[in-house]
């Protein structure tokens, strides 16, 4: 499917970040997008962004990990804006801390948003589209879904829970032969305020491990893995697959390396309060936008996704350089 005019699209997560910067894009495609989150400022931006770019937009105050309001604010997107066609599960929340500097209540909470916020999106969403047998449910999934850093655990676990569950959810899909359809995509460290507001242990600064890149990029990506769902999952930006496959060729390996650079290549050199509020059990206040701290270093777009949207073009050129190469040994040798 293309989204655009027509289309009704729901965001978790809106009102910020990755979440904030979908919600533009669509906007732009003159989609019709429901708003989910807990801050109603970043809502309330969100949705004149949305609006500006030339879509409608609904604001929908709610805690994903609340499934009965979830629920909730489903039918309510159905009943003002129209049948649900895309939802977008990207809420979150984490604690950068180590394993045990972290509360078992911290745990719960950040797998309450992060694992079973998603869940409860993907419950809701199923059961407005399976009876119409139409709709696409995209997880917004991480490269730590796969291979696991130190100071993220709760964050790690949580994003390692939610691809068993979309897998599971894929095979039963394919079993009732439904055209409802989930994807995953696979981002990479992303400017987001997120790093001004995670709970944390650390005294400075958090950041995304590095290369970092904008939330404009991985909201491309997530548009697109919406319009191409029989991809099963995206990987974005060249430091996912990468970290994908060394976390299964060399996971030894990959655990020494991690342990000797991640502390130090999670934290910026600015000191923090230990005492700085953050968004865990409540939203903090005010509209955070949609980019982190970090745009003096963080990349626009990816080469990797480019290829990765585009695998049979590049293919294609692929074969024919090939081709180029071969004809010109030929040439030579005759």
């Amino acid at each position: 499917m293309i989204i655009g005019p027509g289309a009704t699209v729901v965001v978790t997560g809106a009102s910020s970040g990755i979440g904030r910067a979908t919600a533009r894009l669509l906007g732009a495609r003159g989609a019709s997008v429901g708003l989910l989150a807990r801050n109603l400022e970043g809502l309330g931006a969100a949705a004149k962004e949305v609006e500006a770019a030339g879509g409608r937009a609904l604001v929908v105050p709610v805690d994903v990990s609340d499934a009965d309001a979830v629920d909730a604010a489903a039918q309510r997107v159905e009943d003002e804006l129209g049948p649900i066609d895309v939802w977008v599960n990207n809420a979150m929340t984490a604690v950068l801390a180590p394993v045990k500097e972290t509360s078992a209540a911290e745990f719960r909470r950040v797998t309450e948003v992060t694992y079973l916020g998603c869940v409860n999106g993907t419950l809701a969403a199923l059961a407005r589209m399976l009876g119409r047998d139409h709709g696409v449910v995209v997880q917004v999934g991480s490269a730590l879904a796969y291979r696991s850093i130190p100071l993220q655990a709760s964050y790690c676990g949580a994003k390692h829970a939610l691809k068993g569950f979309t897998e599971s959810l894929r095979c039963e899909l394919l079993h009732d032969r439904s055209h409802v359809k989930v994807t995953m995509v696979h981002l990479p460290g992303v400017n987001t305020p997120q790093f001004d507001q995670v709970k944390t242990t650390l005294t400075r600064h958090p950041r995304p491990v590095p290369p970092i890149y904008q939330p404009e990029m991985a909201a491309r990506a997530i548009v697109w893995s919406a319009e191409h769902p029989r991809r099963r999952e995206v990987y974005v930006g060249g430091p996912t697959p990468l970290t994908i496959w060394a976390g299964r060729l060399a996971p030894g390996l990959v655990d020494r390396y991690l342990a000797a650079t991640n502390y130090e290549a999670q934290q910026a050199d600015t000191p923090i309060d230990p005492d700085r509020p953050s968004y865990l059990w409540e939203p903090v206040p005010g509209d955070r936008g949609a980019h982190g701290d970090f745009d003096d270093v963080a990349h626009p777009r990816s080469l990797q996704f480019a290829a990765a949207s585009h695998r049979r073009s590049v293919a294609v050129a692929a074969a024919a350089g090939v081709a180029a190469i071969y004809a010109g040994l030929r040439r030579h040798r005759s």
